[in-house]
C-alpha cells in the first residue's frame, strides 16, 4: 500500500474517532438523514409518476404530509390522547385484579391439593391477609404507575426536545431538496482512491434504508388493522388507541409488540379476565401473521437482517444513545450491514480493493 494511501485511511480513522465524541449529534443527524430518505423516496415517486421536475414534487410531497398532518391532529389525535390517558388510568386497576385473581387461584388450588391435611386452609380470609402481609397488590399497582409516570417524564425536558425535533427535522428537508449535494459532500471525507466506490455503497445504503421504511410502514398499517379488526371482534374497548400503539410500536422489533400488549390486556381484564386471554392470543396470532406472511411479501428487497443481530443491534443501541437509540437500531444495523458486507468482505476480504489500489 502507497504512503500515502496509508495516510489517507490514518487520516480517516482519526476523523471518525473525532465524530465518535460528538454521537448524539450524529444519533440527530442519522434520524434526519432517515427521514429525508423517507421523503426522497416519496419525492422519486411523485416525480416519476407525474413527469414533473424535482422541486414541484418535493413541494407536493410537502404539502400534501402536512395536510394528511393536520386531518390526524384534528379527527384521530383527540380521540387518541383521550382513550391513551383512560388506558394508563386503567393499568393500576389491572394489575390489583391480576394480584387478586393470582390469591384467588392460588387459594383454589391449595384448598383443592391440602383441604384435608391443612385445615386453617380453608379460612380463605386469614390466608389472604397472610399473602397481604407479603406483597400488597394496591402497592404494587402504585408502584407500576409511578414506574409509568416516570417512563413519559424521560421526555421531560420539553424544550430540549422541541430543539431536537426542530432540527432533525430541518435537516431532513435540505437533504431531500438536494440529496445529491449532500452525498457528494459526504463523499469528499473518503479517500480519493475510494470515491467512486463510495459513491455505490452509498447509493445502496440510501435503496436499503428506503425499502426498509416503505416495508416498515406498510407491515405497521397493516398490524393496526389486524388489531383494530380483532379488538372489535372481542368487544375490547379503546379499540382506536390500542391500535395505533400497536402499529406505532410495531416499528420497533422485538420490544414494541410486547409494549403494546399491555394495554389492552389491561382493558381486557377489567372487563372480563377470559377476554385478556383472548387479546393475548390474539396479538399472538397477529405477530406470527406479520412475521411470516405480510414481512415476507412486502419486504422482499428488504436487507435481510437476522433475529439475533436484530436484538444485539437494538441492545447495544439503546446501551450507548438511550431510547432514541433503540428506536433507531434498525435503520442503523441496516447500514452497517451494508457497510460491513460491500466495504469488508467484497472490497477487503474478496475483492481486495484497497491492495489494487
Amino acid at each position: 500500500m502507497k504512503q500515502t494511501t496509508f495516510l489517507s485511511i490514518t487520516a480517516l480513522i482519526i476523523s471518525i474517532l473525532i465524530l465518535w465524541s460528538f454521537k448524539e449529534i450524529l444519533l440527530l443527524f442519522f434520524a434526519s438523514i432517515v427521514i429525508a430518505m423517507a421523503l426522497c423516496t416519496l419525492i422519486g415517486k411523485i416525480r416519476n409518476f407525474f413527469h414533473i421536475p424535482r422541486w414541484i414534487s418535493f413541494t407536493i410531497t410537502l404539502i400534501s404530509i402536512i395536510l394528511i398532518s393536520s386531518i390526524s391532529m384534528v379527527i384521530i389525535i383527540p380521540q387518541f390522547t383521550s382513550e391513551l390517558q383512560e388506558l394508563i388510568n386503567q393499568i393500576p386497576s389491572a394489575i390489583s385484579k391480576l394480584w387478586e385473581l393470582s390469591i384467588d387461584t392460588f387459594l383454589n388450588f391449595s384448598e383443592m391439593i391440602y383441604k384435608d391435611k391443612i385445615p386453617d386452609l380453608a379460612d380463605r380470609s386469614i390466608l389472604t391477609n397472610k399473602l397481604s402481609m407479603i406483597t400488597d397488590g394496591g402497592s404494587l399497582a402504585n408502584g407500576v404507575t409511578d414506574s409509568i409516570t416516570k417512563l413519559i417524564s424521560l421526555a421531560g425536558n420539553v424544550g430540549v426536545g422541541i430543539i431536537q425535533f426542530l432540527f432533525i427535522i430541518s435537516v431532513a428537508l435540505m437533504i431531500a431538496l438536494q440529496p445529491k449535494s449532500y452525498r457528494e459532500v459526504a463523499i469528499l471525507l473518503v479517500p480519493s482512491f475510494y470515491r467512486r466506490r463510495a459513491r455505490d455503497i452509498l447509493l445502496k445504503c440510501g435503496n436499503a434504508l428506503s425499502s426498509w421504511m416503505l416495508g416498515v410502514l406498510l407491515s405497521s398499517i397493516c398490524v393496526a388493522i389486524l388489531v383494530t379488526i380483532g379488538l372489535y371482534l372481542l368487544g375490547i374497548k379503546l379499540v382506536i388507541a390500542n391500535a395505533l400503539i400497536a402499529g406505532i410500536l410495531n416499528i420497533i422489533p422485538n420490544v414494541g409488540p410486547t409494549i403494546s400488549t399491555i394495554f389492552p390486556l389491561s382493558v381486557a381484564l377489567l372487563d372480563t379476565p377470559w377476554k385478556s386471554l383472548a387479546v393475548l392470543g390474539l396479538y399472538i396470532l397477529i405477530q406470527n401473521i406479520e412475521s411470516y406472511i405480510i414481512t415476507p411479501s412486502i419486504m422482499q428487497k428488504q436487507v435481510k437482517l437476522l433475529p439475533g443481530l436484530t436484538i444485539t443491534a437494538q441492545f447495544i443501541f439503546t446501551i450507548i444513545f438511550g431510547p432514541l437509540g433503540l428506536l433507531l437500531a434498525i435503520p442503523m444495523a441496516v447500514v452497517i450491514q451494508v457497510f460491513v458486507k460491500e466495504i469488508i468482505i467484497h472490497d477487503i476480504l474478496e475483492g481486495n480493493y484497497l491492495k489494487k489500489a
